[in-house]
């Protein structure tokens, strides 16, 4: 019993950890954008579902024997690909689509141990089922998600703030081979209950055994598995990109999912029927009322805490009805590729379906109201009083989503939506004081004045007494070339003139598109204006020297900051596009994270000179900012009109240099 039980939880906290080492050590090569993020889950989740796959054939088709001996055979192979170290071959080469490099990058790194792993929970309680038939078969995969979830806990907060990315990948490897003898042992083990001869059919029969699952079964299985992702990613798309913008956020709904699996299948009855329904209907339908209430956009304190304890009651809901209908365990193998199914199917329909339909996150509220018509099946044949107050339930969240989807396009002149999020052009106030505001998810992205006389002013983090701002003037020439890393709404081709270039780098086309086409910056800059589209750090790597005068990196205004910009290598990068007597200006306003000592620590390392300069923006409109210059020559902080108005940068005690191979986010919170 120990053995099997050590073996799954092993499996399960490596294949939950792996996931992060992996992506994070490649995020550097392929532009650092979350679609490197999503692209590493869609392999980890199609992987997954092959394992399950595997699992269950050869279970139903092999015979005992015949059955370890392949594994066996595989887990000794997987050992070939160890240490998990990615080869530098697969760096992007140009600004083709990296999606496939990425998927042939992680196949060839990751691809055999990762699908063992994946095999391991579902087939180790297939051989326990056999060993032990009067066992409680079920108790493991709860243990199983219990090791997931100490695995997505303690890696941001124990391995990533504290260890190399290229040590934490020798660390697993090591952790991989113990892994390996215990699975071998268990399945040498596991044969021992199984007499001669016997063939698959009767590897987990006699006490196991049971009624074979029907249609039905199958499509409540896949039903609730899916409903499950589904809302565990679109209330984290919700809360992450609608509510607050606060790092670490997204670890908490994964957590409360992977919790409910733990609760609703360990066996000891959490999940009643009875007791949840009535806070699943009160708490899902205030989700709804909250999402219309003021365009979704309640107070973080209570939204955030609403939403959390309205994914627990869902997944409660879902998990538990899907334990009350989990099959005998000869049948265990084909539950959980169902399980699997429905939960890659769930994932998709909110990662890549949702985004090519809905041109915002429509799936929330969606996903609220198809959670009470499932209960509204669910209980149908309970007393009439209780679908009838379900049924009242649905009406009224459909009401309150229906609500919220038409005031988010009142007064909206541009709503799009691609796989870097969502984007909203709105007018604001009206006469001399109205405003056209470009937003991403919570995040404000740049504004312009609507009348003609005021639309050349810089507006937000960009004032004239902005760190930016002051840099622009102190370097004032004949001929400035400026290189800004994030277009946001362009506002900075204001401070253009005749002769001036500057270049813009932005990741997103449709932020392009819309800086273009819905503000005016860029068209009436007196400068030469080009874009670049693409990673910024990527495409410098590949550019000739540009001789800037300013390098402006304005990209760590949210919670997920493209760490790959704020390294020793990337300083390396921009040091080479910057004239001996520029200027790179770092924008570090940022609500959570004091990013000002980690260009501080990088600059002194280069023996460069850093200084910050904070604007408080008193009587204006503008926006209170913090941007950190860095120099070669420190003549340019020793001018008045620059000297007068910098400060020391406090430094954080202990706070190492950021590199591609390590960060430490934890350290940097305010």
């Amino acid at each position: 019993m120990i053995l099997y039980a050590l073996t799954i939880f092993a499996s399960a906290f490596l294949l939950f950890l792996v996931q992060p080492i992996m992506a994070k050590q490649i995020l550097p090569w392929f532009g650092g954008s979350a679609a490197v993020w999503s692209t590493c889950l869609v392999f980890f989740q199609f992987l997954l579902l092959a394992g399950y796959a595997y699992a269950d054939w050869t279970t139903r088709k092999l015979g005992a024997r015949k059955q370890v001996a392949l594994h066996i055979v595989l887990l000794a192979v997987s050992l070939a690909s160890l240490p998990i170290l990615p080869d530098a071959g697969w760096k992007p080469a140009g600004d083709e689509d990296p999606a496939w490099r990425i998927l042939g990058l992680l196949a060839v790194t990751i691809g055999l141990p990762y699908f063992l792993l994946s095999t391991t929970g579902p087939l180790v309680q297939a051989w326990f089922a056999r060993t032990f038939p009067a066992g409680t078969v079920y108790r493991l995969f709860a243990l199983s998600n219990f090791g997931s979830l100490l695995a997505l806990l303690s890696y941001p907060f124990a391995f990533e703030p504290w260890i190399a990315t290229a040590t934490q990948s020798w660390g697993w490897s090591a952790a991989y081979v113990v892994f390996v003898a215990m699975c071998a042992a268990a399945a040498i083990y596991s044969i021992r209950a199984q007499p001669q001869g016997a063939g698959p059919a009767q590897a987990v029969a006699g006490p196991n055994d049971g009624p074979p699952p029907g249609a039905g079964d199958y499509v409540a299985w896949l039903l609730f598995a899916a409903m499950g992702a589904f809302m565990l990613l679109a209330v984290t798309n919700h809360i992450t990109h609608d509510v607050a913008s606060v790092p670490f956020l997204w670890i908490l709904p994964l957590t409360l999912y992977l919790v409910t699996f733990i609760l609703c299948f360990e066996g000891r009855g959490w999940y009643r029927r009875a007791i949840f329904l009535g806070p699943l209907l009160a708490i899902v339908s205030a989700m709804a009322w909250a999402l219309h209430k003021e365009g979704g956009l309640m107070d973080v304190k209570a939204a955030v805490p609403l939403n959390l304890v309205g994914l627990f009651v869902m997944c409660m809901f879902f998990h538990g009805e899907l334990a009350a209908r989990k099959p005998a365990p000869r049948y265990l193998t084909v539950f959980y590729l169902m399980v699997s199914l429905g939960g890659a199917i769930g994932g998709l329909a909110v990662g890549m379906v949702a985004v090519k339909l809905f041109n915002t996150y429509y799936e929330f509220g969606i996903g609220l109201v198809a959670t009470l018509v499932i209960a509204a099946y669910v209980t149908r044949l309970m007393h009439s009083a209780v679908p009838l107050l379900v049924i009242a339930a649905v009406g009224f969240s459909g009401f309150h989503v229906y609500q919220y989807i038409r005031s988010l396009t009142e007064d909206t002149r541009v709503m799009t939506r691609n796989f870097y999020g969502t984007l909203r052009v709105k007018d604001i106030g009206e006469d001399e004081d109205g405003l056209r505001r470009l937003v991403h998810g919570v995040i404000m992205h740049g504004e312009q004045y609507r009348a003609p006389e005021r639309r050349n002013e810089p507006t937000t983090y960009y004032g004239a007494t902005s760190g930016i701002g002051r840099a622009l003037k102190a370097l004032d020439s004949t001929a400035l070339r400026v290189g800004v890393v994030g277009l946001g709404t362009g506002t900075l081709a204001v401070y253009g003139r005749k002769g001036d270039v500057y270049r813009f780098y932005e990741l997103n086309p449709q932020v392009v598109d819309i800086a273009r086409r819905e503000f005016s910056f860029l068209g009436d800059s007196g400068a030469r204006v080009e874009t670049v589209l693409g990673d910024a750090r990527l495409a410098m790597e590949r550019e000739a020297p540009q001789h800037y005068d300013v390098l402006v990196i304005d990209a760590f205004s949210s919670d997920s900051i493209p760490v790959h910009l704020i390294t020793r290598e990337a300083m390396a990068v921009y040091l080479g596009h910057v004239k001996p007597g520029g200027v790179i200006a770092f924008h570090v306003t940022n609500r959570f994270l004091e990013l000002a000592p980690v260009v501080k620590r990088i600059a002194e390392e280069r023996r460069l000179h850093a200084a910050l300069i904070s604007d408080d923006a008193e009587d204006s409109d503008l926006a209170r900012t913090d941007w950190v210059l860095v120099a070669r020559d420190p003549a340019l902080f020793k001018r008045p009109d620059i000297a007068k108005f910098t400060s020391e940068i406090e430094d954080i005690p202990g706070l190492a240099v950021w590199t591609d191979d390590f960060n430490n986010l934890l350290q940097i919170l305010k």
